[in-house]
């Protein structure tokens, strides 16, 4: 990339080349054609209207049955990290850590005809742009940001069950809203927030999602941890107190029992590799 945001058009009859490895984030609308998309190891069809996501470090390509028009939106982490988004403070995150979908990131149908009319609106500014050109189009690149971290947070545990109620979606909403804030995430504090009991909020979340409440909440949180020792230098100590540790020893404690390995550790092998990426 020579900017830091981009946008691209092209129509393809086949992927000339397996296994890119891109050091930006992309993402790839398909305004036409059907295929696969395979990407670090996994593979999925992908049809016109789907917004499809590769991040930094992914290794994908793409199989093509028929002809196919892609709108590639390229934008690197530090345009990420520059924009001052309003609500979302781990906006990179999402989009770092939701590529293992392989397919549409896309969940909301109003969601979807927003990305097609902010893709239109792109395409007609490729062709006939004129005057702040530039400007518009960081603009609209930013709502299909905002909407494809939007769709990504709408993303259930991989068992959540096929017919699983709606509530399941506001309590996973609720963590992801205030997983740097422990006592709200309490199974007490979510109980009274849901109207529900301690005891049938533990039973409920596990029969819907196919884990423990406490599990998903811890998991989630070692995401975001672990994303701010790739790809920040904040202190230790710093990111304890962002997620209601009581100190430095109780995050690495915590980190540890999950990952298997300290704090320093995880930061040394991968904190230089994670910044080369961007």
């Amino acid at each position: 990339m020579h900017k830091s945001v981009e946008v691209v058009y092209k129509k393809i009859d086949e992927c000339p080349v397996a296994d890119l490895q891109l050091t930006f984030f992309q993402m790839a609308y398909v305004i036409a054609g059907e295929g696969k998309l395979r990407i670090n190891g996994n593979c999925m069809p992908y049809k016109a209207g789907n917004l499809m996501l590769q991040a930094p470090n992914d290794y994908y390509a793409f199989d093509i049955d028929t002809p196919t028009e892609f709108l590639l939106i390229r934008f690197n982490s530090g345009y990420i990290r520059q924009y001052q988004w309003e609500s979302i403070d781990h906006i990179e995150c999402m989009l770092f850590y939701a590529s293992h979908l392989s397919g549409c990131i896309m969940n909301s149908e109003s969601d979807s005809r927003h990305v097609k009319s902010i893709v239109e609106v792109l395409l007609y500014e490729m062709n006939h742009g004129s005057m702040y050109n530039e400007d518009l189009t960081r603009h609209f690149v930013n709502a299909l940001i905002v909407i494809a971290a939007r769709n990504i947070a709408m993303i259930k545990p991989a068992n959540i069950r096929s017919n699983a109620d709606n509530r399941i979606q506001d309590i996973i909403n609720y963590i992801q809203l205030n997983i740097r804030f422990p006592q709200k995430l309490k199974a007490s504090a979510i109980a009274e927030a849901f109207g529900l009991s301690d005891t049938y909020l533990g039973a409920y979340f596990k029969n819907q999602c196919g884990e423990t409440i406490q599990y998903f909440i811890a998991n989630y949180k070692i995401r975001l941890i672990e994303h701010r020792l790739r790809f920040s230098d904040m202190r230790i100590n710093e990111i304890a107190g962002e997620f209601g540790f009581a100190d430095e020893s109780h995050l690495n404690k915590f980190f540890k029992k999950y990952q298997g390995q300290s704090l320093t550790a995880y930061r040394k092998a991968n904190f230089e590799k994670g910044y080369q990426l961007l």
